[in-house]
C-alpha cells in the first residue's frame, strides 16, 4: 500500500471549504423541483417532459463517472474541484437566459459535468486531511451536502421565482457557486505537481474495475439516490396537486430532504462505533421501501403520507453515509479514492438518470401509488445488495 501523510489535527477551516463546495453543488439539483411548475409552464412541457430535465443532470455522471474520478486522483483533487465549480456557475448562468427547453436541457448537462468534477474529489481530499480516528464521522458529514444544499436551495427558490421567475434562481446557484470557488482556492493548498499519463490513468481504471466492492458500492449507490431523487424531484408536483400553494409543497419538499442529513450523521457515529455496514444499509432499505408506498398512496391522510417521505428520507440518509465512509476503505490504494467515488457516482447517475422517468410513467399509467410500488420494489433490490457489501474484506 502507498503511505499517506495525514496531519494530526484536522484542519477544519479546509474542511468546510470542501464540505461548502459539496453543498453549493447540490442547489444546482435543488434549483428543479420548486421550478418545474414554472417551467412546465413557460415551456409548455408535460410531467414526463419535464422529468428528463431531472434526469438530464445525471447525464455525465452516467457515462464519464469513472473518468471524473481518474482526472481527480491523477491531475489532482484540488484543481479538479475548482474546475467543476465554474463549469457549474457556467452551466446555471446560461441557462437562466435560455429560451429554448432544448437549450435548457443541455446547459442541465453541462452542468452535471461541473457537479461530477465538484463533489468526486470530495472523499480523497478529506481522506488526505484527516486522521484516520475522525475519518468515518467526517465521512458522514461530507456525504450530508446533497441533502443539506439540495434542501437550502429547495425552499429558496420559491421566493426568488415569486420575485425573479424561475432564471433567478439559475442566476443565485450560479453566484454561489463563484463563491464556493473563491473559498475552495483561499483555504486549501495547490495540489502537488503530477503526471497524468494515460498510462497510469489505465492502471487506476483497471485497479478499481477489478475491485468488486467498488462495484457493490455503485450498484448500491445506484438504487437509493434513484429513490431518494425521485421521492423528492416530484413531491411538490404532488403537494400541489392535493391543494398546497407552491411555497408550502416546496418548503415541506425542502423539509423532507433536509431530514435526510440526520441519517447520514448517524452513519458516521455508528460505523465509527462498530455497527455493520450491512446491518445499516439494510435496515435503511427496508424503511425505504415502505414509506415509498406510504408516501404515494393517495388515499392516505396527508400527515400519514408527509410522515412517511420524512421517514424515507432520514432513514435513507444511512446508506450515502456508510457508502462514502466504506469507498477509501474499499479502493483498491489510497490513490485511488476518487476513482472509485467516480464509479459510485456513476452508479447514482445511472440511477437518477432512469428512475424518474420510470416512476412517472408508472404514475401517468396508474397514478401516483403505482409510482410508489415502483420505488418499494428498487429499496427491496438493495437489499440483497446490502448483504453482499457486508462479505467485502476493506482493502485500504
Amino acid at each position: 500500500m502507498v503511505a499517506e501523510t495525514v496531519p494530526a489535527a484536522t484542519p477544519w477551516p479546509a474542511l468546510a471549504a470542501v464540505i461548502i463546495a459539496g453543498m453549493v453543488a447540490a442547489t444546482h439539483i435543488g434549483k428543479l423541483p420548486p421550478s418545474l411548475p414554472a417551467l412546465r409552464e413557460a415551456f409548455g412541457l408535460t410531467l414526463v417532459q419535464a422529468s428528463w430535465l431531472v434526469s438530464a443532470f445525471q447525464l455525465a455522471g452516467m457515462l464519464l463517472g469513472l473518468f471524473g474520478g481518474l482526472l481527480a486522483d491523477r491531475f489532482g483533487a484540488r484543481r479538479t474541484m475548482a474546475l467543476g465549480l465554474g463549469v457549474l456557475a457556467l452551466g446555471s448562468g446560461a441557462g437562466a437566459i435560455a429560451d429554448q427547453p432544448a437549450t435548457l436541457l443541455a446547459l442541465r448537462a453541462l452542468e452535471s459535468a461541473g457537479f461530477l468534477l465538484t463533489v468526486l474529489p470530495g472523499p480523497a481530499l478529506l481522506r488526505r486531511m484527516v486522521p484516520q480516528q475522525r475519518l468515518s464521522r467526517v465521512m458522514g458529514a461530507w456525504s450530508c451536502y446533497m441533502p443539506a444544499g439540495m434542501s437550502a436551495m429547495m425552499v429558496s427558490a420559491p421566493w426568488l421565482i415569486a420575485r425573479g421567475g424561475w432564471s433567478l434562481a439559475w442566476w443565485m446557484c450560479a453566484g454561489l457557486s463563484l463563491l464556493a470557488l473563491a473559498l475552495l482556492r483561499s483555504r486549501i493548498p495547490a495540489d502537488a505537481p503530477r503526471a497524468a499519463d494515460a498510462q497510469g490513468m489505465a492502471a487506476l481504471a483497471r485497479a478499481t474495475l477489478g475491485t468488486p466492492g467498488a462495484w457493490w458500492l455503485s450498484i448500491c449507490f445506484g438504487l437509493y439516490a434513484g429513490q431518494f431523487i425521485t421521492v423528492f424531484s416530484f413531491l411538490p408536483s404532488v403537494y400541489q396537486a392535493a391543494g398546497l400553494g407552491a411555497g408550502l409543497a416546496a418548503s415541506l419538499s425542502a423539509l423532507g430532504v433536509a431530514a435526510n442529513v440526520t441519517g447520514n450523521l448517524l452513519a458516521g457515529v455508528m460505523l465509527g462505533r462498530g455497527t455493520p455496514r450491512q446491518w445499516l444499509l439494510g435496515s435503511a432499505s427496508v424503511v425505504m421501501a415502505m414509506a415509498a408506498i406510504l408516501a404515494f398512496t393517495p388515499d392516505l391522510s396527508f400527515a400519514l403520507r408527509y410522515g412517511a417521505a420524512l421517514a424515507l428520507s432520514a432513514a435513507g440518509g444511512m446508506i450515502p453515509g456508510t457508502l462514502f465512509a466504506t469507498a477509501p476503505w474499499v479502493a483498491p490504494h489510497p490513490g485511488a479514492v476518487a476513482t472509485t467515488t467516480g464509479l459510485m457516482q456513476q452508479g447514482s447517475a445511472l440511477g437518477q438518470f432512469i428512475l424518474p422517468p420510470l416512476a412517472a410513467a408508472a404514475s401517468a399509467a396508474g397514478g401516483w401509488a403505482a409510482a410508489g410500488w415502483l420505488l418499494a420494489a428498487v429499496a427491496v433490490l438493495n437489499l440483497g445488495v446490502a448483504r453482499q457489501l457486508g462479505r467485502i474484506r476493506m482493502v485500504c
